[in-house]
C-alpha cells in the first residue's frame, strides 16, 4: 500500500496542479460569459436554464450507463432532497445572473463566493453545530466588507457605483449576489448529505436535472422568450455549460483524488480574483478602489471561515466555540 501512495505522490503533483489551474480558470469564465450573454440580450432565466440543460444532456449518457440501478434504489427522501437542491440552483443561478446586470464581475462574483460563511450559519440552524470563533471572525469580516462595498463613504459617494452605473443599480446586484450565496449554501449543505451514498456523476446529474426543470417551468410562467437571438448567442450559452459548469466543476471533483476536500474548496475560492483579472482584460472594467477593497475584505472573511470550517469539522471538534 504505502509503495502505491509514494508512487502517486511521485507522479501526480505535476497533472494536479495544472488541473488546479484549469479549473481556476474554467470557473473563473463562467462569469465573463454571462456578461457576454447578458450583453445579446439573454434574459437571466434563459441564461441560467440553458447552462444547467446543457451540463445535463453532456452527463446523460455517463448517469445512465453506468449508474442507473443506484438511482433506482433512492428513497423518497431522497428524491425529495435531489428536487430541493434542484430548486436552490435554479435560485442561485438566476440570482447570481441577474446580479452581473447591475453590478461589477468582482463585486458579484466575491459575493456569491461567500457560500462557505453561510453553510456554517444553517448548520448551526439546523444542524446545531456550534460556530467556531474563526467561522465568527469570518462572518463579521465578510459582512464589514459587504457593508463597505454598499455603504456610500466620503462626500464623493455617489462615485462608489460608477461601475455599476449608480449606487442603486450596485446595492441591487450586491443583493441578487447574497440571494443566490445563500441559495447554493443550501444546495452544498443538501449535497453534504447526499454525497455520502451517491456518487458526484449520479448526484449532479440529478440535481442539474431538476434545476433546469424548475428553471424551465419559470420561464414558461413568465413567457421568457427563448428565440430570436444571434448565433453568437447561443453558442455563448453552450461554452457555459460545458467550460465553467463540466470543465470547472469536474475538475475540482477530479481534485479530489489528490488534496483533501477542505484545500480543495480553498482552490475554488481564487475564483474571484481569475473573474476579476479576466473582466479588467475583457472589458477594461475596473472597480472602484471603495469596492476593491470591500471585495478583498470579503475573500478575507471567507478564508477565515473556510479555516474555521476545516478545524470545526475535525473529529472532537464539532462543537467549538
Amino acid at each position: 500500500m504505502k509503495p502505491q501512495q509514494e508512487s502517486a505522490t511521485r507522479t501526480t503533483p505535476l497533472k494536479a496542479y495544472l488541473v488546479i489551474l484549469v479549473a481556476i480558470v474554467a470557473t473563473s469564465s463562467a462569469a465573463i460569459l454571462i456578461r457576454y450573454a447578458l450583453d445579446e440580450t439573454m434574459p437571466p432565466l434563459l441564461i441560467a436554464a440553458a447552462r444547467l440543460a446543457v451540463a445535463t444532456v453532456a452527463l446523460t449518457p455517463l448517469a445512465i450507463r453506468g449508474y442507473r440501478d443506484q438511482m433506482a434504489r433512492l428513497s423518497k427522501t431522497e428524491w425529495l432532497l435531489i428536487l430541493m437542491s434542484g430548486i436552490c440552483l435554479a435560485l442561485h443561478f438566476t440570482a447570481w445572473v441577474s446580479s452581473l446586470q447591475y453590478t461589477t464581475v468582482l463585486v458579484s462574483v466575491v459575493i456569491v463566493s461567500t457560500g462557505p460563511i453561510w453553510v456554517a450559519i444553517l448548520e448551526v440552524l439546523f444542524l446545531k453545530i456550534r460556530l467556531s470563533r474563526l467561522v465568527v471572525a469570518g462572518l463579521l469580516t465578510a459582512l464589514a466588507g459587504g457593508a463597505l462595498i454598499g455603504i456610500p463613504l466620503g462626500g464623493d459617494a455617489l462615485q462608489v457605483a460608477q461601475g455599476a452605473e449608480d449606487l442603486s443599480a450596485t446595492v441591487t446586484g450586491g443583493i441578487l449576489a447574497w440571494i443566490g450565496a445563500l441559495s447554493v449554501s443550501v444546495y452544498m449543505l443538501i449535497g453534504r448529505k447526499l454525497r455520502a451514498t451517491l456518487p458526484v456523476i449520479p448526484y449532479v446529474w440529478l440535481v442539474y436535472g431538476a434545476a433546469s426543470i424548475c428553471a424551465l417551468a419559470i420561464m414558461i410562467a413568465t413567457a421568457t422568450p427563448v428565440t430570436g437571438f444571434r448565433a453568437q448567442g447561443y453558442l455563448i450559452l453552450l461554452a457555459m455549460g460545458l467550460v465553467p459548469q463540466l470543465v470547472g466543476h469536474s475538475s475540482l471533483n477530479y481534485l479530489l483524488e489528490y488534496f483533501p476536500a477542505a484545500i480543495v474548496s480553498m482552490f475554488s475560492q481564487l475564483e474571484p480574483i481569475g473573474s476579476a483579472i479576466l473582466a479588467l482584460v475583457l472589458f477594461r472594467e475596473l472597480p472602484p478602489d471603495q469596492q476593491i477593497v470591500g471585495s478583498l475584505i470579503i475573500v478575507i472573511g471567507v478564508i477565515l471561515a473556510s479555516r474555521g470550517e476545516i478545524r470545526q469539522s475535525e473529529p472532537g471538534k464539532q462543537n467549538a466555540t
